[in-house]
């Protein structure tokens, strides 16, 4: 059996994801408090409350962001003995706390806007139009930015962080549809933006569902998609000497990836030349395309026949532990 270490060349893969990923989190961070000090301003002046709940999520946007910014660097610290995993949880419990800010975000701007409605309201201000359309561009730029980085690196917490600037970008177009009945319709269409940002948090609140569950599910080591396993597969059975894979599992964790995998040989081949085959699968995982922190492989011998299923007779074998069973798809 070998469980060595990862290898220098998936750390260096980890290191340069963990840049990326913390570049474009601090861009957002820093676009968050630009954007959240004008929308505010602008909501206060202009008499737009849509505007000022939007501003106010942008603010949640720096929190969001600096989260994830230090989720994306803790993930990457190495194995340690008191943490031989490593701390690559850290980015989905990112990623679990900034959904959950969306729905509270999502819960506080529908309670706001309620409240307006049933208050006495002046139409807003027309300049709020022209710093939603600013602010509109702004956040689909950043939506798109951080989406695309995402999905190159793999980072949950990176996704969530995207769609809490598109899920602002929603609230302002919410707020600008609002805003323009508002002031073309007249008289008996003040809260016209109010009851745009009720509609946008219906979207927010899907959005934030959707992105905690995603997360959950990493945090409870749910199996790696079906393309990466069958990638791993054919990285293993292209090793000279293994005949094809008994079981494998694989979970994420962070922006790497851990697998258990266990390799059919030939059935009379002496433990060393087995132990051999062993290290080149590990080899030729760590240093794959996929980000593979460790591989803990184990040797199987491979026959030819057909094997008797369990029945009121047979006997356990001895070499397999209950509850190895492989899964084909998720857990």
């Amino acid at each position: 059996m070998n469980n060595v270490g990862g290898s220098s060349s998936t750390q260096e893969q980890l290191s340069e994801a963990v840049r990326k990923g913390t570049r474009v989190a601090a861009i957002g961070v820093v676009a968050s408090a630009f954007l959240a000090t004008t929308k505010i301003a602008a909501g206060v002046i202009g008499n737009s409350f849509a505007l000022v709940a939007d501003g106010v999520e942008s603010v949640l946007d720096i929190f969001s962001g600096l989260l994830v910014w230090g989720g994306l660097r803790v993930s990457a610290v190495p194995q340690s003995e008191r943490f031989p995993y490593g701390l690559g949880k850290a980015e989905p419990l990112a990623s679990l706390v900034v959904s959950t800010v969306l729905l509270l975000a999502a819960a506080g701007i529908a309670l706001g806007a309620a409240q307006e409605i049933r208050s006495p309201q002046e139409v807003p201000q027309s300049f709020t139009l022209i710093v939603l359309v600013g602010v509109l561009i702004a956040k689909e730029l950043m939506f798109r930015l951080l989406s695309a980085r995402a999905r190159d690196i793999g980072s949950q917490s990176l996704n969530s962080d995207a769609w809490h600037h598109r899920s602002d970008a929603l609230t302002s177009l919410a707020a600008f549809v609002g805003i323009t009945v508002a002031l073309t319709a007249g008289e008996g269409f003040e809260s016209a933006d109010d009851w745009a940002a009720l509609v946008a948090c219906i979207v927010i609140t899907f959005n934030g569902v959707r992105l905690f569950r995603a997360s959950l599910r990493e945090v409870l080591d749910v199996t790696a998609p079906k393309e990466v396993r069958d990638r791993i597969r054919e990285i293993t059975e292209s090793v000279p000497g293994v005949d094809g894979v008994d079981l494998l599992r694989v979970r994420q964790s962070g922006l790497a990836l851990w697998v258990d995998i266990h390799v059919e040989v030939e059935g009379e081949m002496p433990v060393r030349a087995g132990h051999h085959i062993a290290h080149l699968v590990k080899d030729a995982l760590l240093h794959s395309d996929l980000r593979i922190l460790d591989a803990l492989v184990h040797v199987e011998p491979h026959s030819l026949e057909p094997q008797p299923g369990p029945g009121p007779d047979s006997e356990p074998d001895p070499e397999r532990r209950p509850g190895l069973e492989e899964h084909s798809g998720g857990r």
